[in-house]
């Protein structure tokens, strides 16, 4: 343990010192401030990931069609693919045990919507009950499109909120009409979307309703679906890659289309994206821990590089103590009491400063792919940790010296 004398000979052992302690100190204490902003960005990173796939369900599968690119069966490629009600119906059908949401969509772009002298272009999408939460949609006011909208092909809408911003300026709009393409629908939905601004600038109504004022028959633009929970991330992974693949395979099947064709259908698997997201984020942060340490262990090279510099200085008066009775272990402690403390006093400043720095600033950092950089507890703690021990790494090697001097070498030193 500390006594007043050991303090004393530490913190004359630092004024004697002063510049390389201050150099060295300086190193472990950038180190650690680097290694801490660096974790920092790693988790900002991780929540920027979670904040782009909070638009949709997590586990959300969409299908959507293209062109075909291969020649299959005497078909020409450059085949357009139709979705239509026939293939949702065959997906939900084989599928009805393991699908927890499902809704097909028909959608069209730049819709011209008017209330009163207000107007706005929005897209609309005619969409089944469980869209809803397919898109991560949170209801203000009223209700979304249900089951007997469908079956009676209600002219209901449900508007998103910068919708309602744009059309209604605040003001009541239950139970309003607008006009969407010369047809007047009934508002009696708002809802809001994590994804903002461009995700609340669209319009639902019910998916018959939509195929029949568009003349589009029992055709569809996707297919949307998310499978019922697993116990944990690999099992859902794994369900939704099989049901993926089976999907694909039976949508071509039905349209003849080439095995080998990549364009004609698409599938994307989101818990698929999430897996590639996070794989190379946990790459980046391993990669940042890599950078700390390196810086840390520069730092720590520093010390131990001081600590000698210190031995040699003191070698009489190591050799004294050796002379009337001091033990190596003693030694070794003196050497080492004065590296931990150099590196933890350092290491704790830069940990300070980028915890500050973090706090300060870190609430306003908000880009698509870096939000809210911060650091938990338990890296706290592992940084406090790495201090010790790089402390102790540090002035091992000085110490282990300084015990091996021998005391008639010590007193004949210059």
């Amino acid at each position: 343990m500390f006594n007043i004398e050991r303090w004393q000979e530490i913190f004359e052992a630092i004024r004697k010192n002063k510049l390389r302690t201050f150099l060295t100190g300086l190193s472990v204490a950038s180190g650690i401030f680097i290694l801490v902003i660096l974790l920092a960005i790693g988790q900002g990173m991780s929540n920027g990931v979670e904040k782009e796939f909070e638009r949709d369900a997590t586990n959300r599968i969409s299908v959507w069609t293209n062109v075909t690119s291969v020649e299959y069966k005497g078909l020409n490629p450059g085949r357009f693919i139709e979705l239509d009600n026939r293939d949702y119906e065959m997906a939900v059908n084989k599928n009805s045990d393991k699908l927890e949401l499902k809704s097909g969509v028909y959608s069209r772009w730049g819709q011209l919507t008017t209330y009163k002298k207000e107007n706005g272009s929005y897209r609309v999408e005619g969409v089944r009950p469980d869209y809803q939460f397919l898109e991560n949609a949170t209801l203000v006011a009223g209700r979304f499109v249900n089951q007997r909208d469908l079956n009676s092909n209600e002219k209901i809408a449900i508007i998103g909120n910068q919708v309602y911003l744009d059309l209604f300026k605040g003001k009541n709009a239950l139970g309003e009409y607008v006009d969407i393409a010369g047809i007047k629908f009934k508002v009696v939905g708002i809802y809001s979307d994590p994804g903002g601004e461009r995700e609340e600038t669209r319009i639902f109504i019910p998916l018959t309703t939509a195929q029949r004022i568009y003349n589009a028959g029992d055709k569809l633009r996707s297919l949307a679906f998310t499978l019922e929970k697993q116990d944990n991330f690999e099992d859902a992974l794994a369900a939704s890659e099989a049901f993926s693949a089976a999907l694909e395979a039976d949508l071509k099947a039905k349209h003849t289309i080439a095995p080998t064709d990549e364009r004609a259908v698409n599938v994307n698997n989101t818990l698929e994206n999430t897996k590639k997201f996070y794989d190379l984020n946990n790459m980046i942060r391993w990669f940042f821990w890599g950078v700390g340490i390196c810086t840390i262990i520069a730092g720590v090279v520093g010390v131990s590089n001081i600590m000698l510099i210190i031995v040699k200085e003191r070698t009489k008066e190591i050799g004294i103590r050796k002379a009337i009775g001091a033990q190596p272990w003693s030694i070794i402690g003196m050497i080492l009491h004065e590296s931990i403390f150099v590196t933890a006093i350092a290491g704790f400043v830069g940990l300070i400063f980028s915890l500050f720095l973090l706090q300060m600033v870190g609430p306003f950092i908000e880009t698509d792919y870096i939000r809210n950089p911060s650091v938990d507890f338990s890296v706290a703690i592992t940084t406090v940790i790495i201090l010790v021990v790089a402390g102790a790494v540090a002035g091992f090697f000085p110490a282990y010296r300084a015990a091996n001097i021998k005391p008639i070498d010590a007193l004949r030193d210059e």
